[in-house]
């Protein structure tokens, strides 16, 4: 049974991230994770999908829908949420006619379920790759499809592996699934010319893929695990449990083996970083309780095109969502060489919104 007290803190930064107004006063309605009766996380979370799906904000009720299967399906009343997510999903781009399908991408590992949009044959444009965290569904970012024509781009939104619809293991050549969903659309998309923005542990996947995979041309990531995090045991004994057990259901392993090295061999290395010709853009919280300070340190010694926007928060930055928001959709226009009106009014924003940050090793 997960930990109430941190679903409710962890859950946070991904309600604020949709913007979901109501969590707060929601989560006051939950007092355990049994089922999905009153009270209950899967019971609340859903009950309010479901009062949106009836206003028909389909939209809204994907991202309750969301929250109620986080952290991961462990059962029956988790598996439901993320169907009726999907489906919510999948009758919202319908009904606004959006340029956005569903994707299923059969690799040998297994089979991958995807969101896309802006894929042509006659005029394939390059692409935008997004990927959530260990904790979040692909359904979470689909709707950033829809604005995607502003940017001249096609776009992809996968999960990782053991998240959501995505049947495969997650494991210590996970990158090469990146490479397999290029490979899938590459009739339909410019994938010599990828730009990932993959948050978290996607992220460490993302910088992985591109030291082999010379498609991917720039990387743009959140809290990202680079090297410590995999090799230091006593700091991952330390880490959140839900974070320990969602690895754990994804590499089907246990805590303990998480704690004890289960990961030991995926850890990034500084030849690795060094040989990425390629900008990489990195959000850091100075007070991350998921990945060690050690870390980044590690991207500033190998990285040679570095950009770091550093917040005084926890793991995600959930106290800093509109920033962090504009600086990664700025840094994603600059590592494609955009210059001129957008990047500049998103740095105006940014000002305007009193960044807290420091830059370090940009463009080194």
């Amino acid at each position: 049974m997960n930990d109430l007290t941190e679903l409710k803190e962890y859950v946070a930064v991904h309600a604020r991230g949709q913007r979901i107004a109501d969590y707060s006063q929601l989560l006051d309605r939950i007092s355990h994770d049994e089922g999905s009766g009153p009270g209950s996380w899967v019971g609340e979370w859903s009950g309010a999908a479901r009062a949106l799906e009836r206003q028909g904000d389909d939209l809204a009720a994907v991202k309750h829908y969301a929250m109620a299967r986080f952290p991961y399906v462990d059962g029956p009343a988790r598996a439901e949420a993320l169907e009726r997510c999907v489906a919510a999903m999948d009758r919202w781009r319908t009904d606004q006619g959006l340029d956005i399908e569903p994707l299923e991408v059969e690799l040998k590992e297994g089979r991958v379920r995807c969101w896309a949009g802006g894929l042509s044959s006659t005029d394939p444009k390059p692409l935008l790759l997004v990927m959530g965290g260990i904790v979040s569904v692909k359904e979470q970012w689909a709707p950033m499809l829809a604005h995607l024509r502003r940017l001249g781009m096609a776009g992809l939104i996968a999960e990782l592996p053991g998240a959501g619809e995505n049947g495969l293991r997650y494991d210590a050549e996970s990158w090469r699934m990146v490479s397999g969903l290029l490979d899938a659309v590459a009739d339909r998309a410019d994938v010599s010319r990828t730009h990932a923005t993959a948050l978290s542990f996607s992220g460490h996947l993302a910088l992985r893929c591109a030291v082999d995979d010379p498609r991917i041309r720039g990387v743009v990531t959140v809290g990202a695990p680079i090297g410590e995090f995999f090799t230091d045991p006593d700091w991952r004994r330390a880490i959140p449990r839900v974070t320990a057990d969602t690895l754990a259901h994804m590499t089907g392993t246990t805590p303990d083996a998480i704690a004890d090295g289960a990961l030991e061999g995926w850890a990034l290395t500084r030849d690795q970083l060094a040989s990425l010709d390629i900008p990489v853009s990195y959000v850091a919280s100075s007070r991350d309780e998921i990945i060690p300070s050690a870390d980044l340190r590690l991207l500033r010694e190998g990285v040679r095109r570095l950009e770091v926007a550093e917040f005084d928060d926890v793991h995600g930055a959930p106290h800093h969502v509109a920033e962090v928001q504009l600086w990664t959709t700025r840094a994603l226009l600059r590592s494609r060489g955009v210059r001129g009106a957008q990047p500049a009014l998103l740095g105006l924003a940014l000002r305007g919104l009193g960044l807290r940050r420091r830059l370090a090793g940009a463009r080194r």
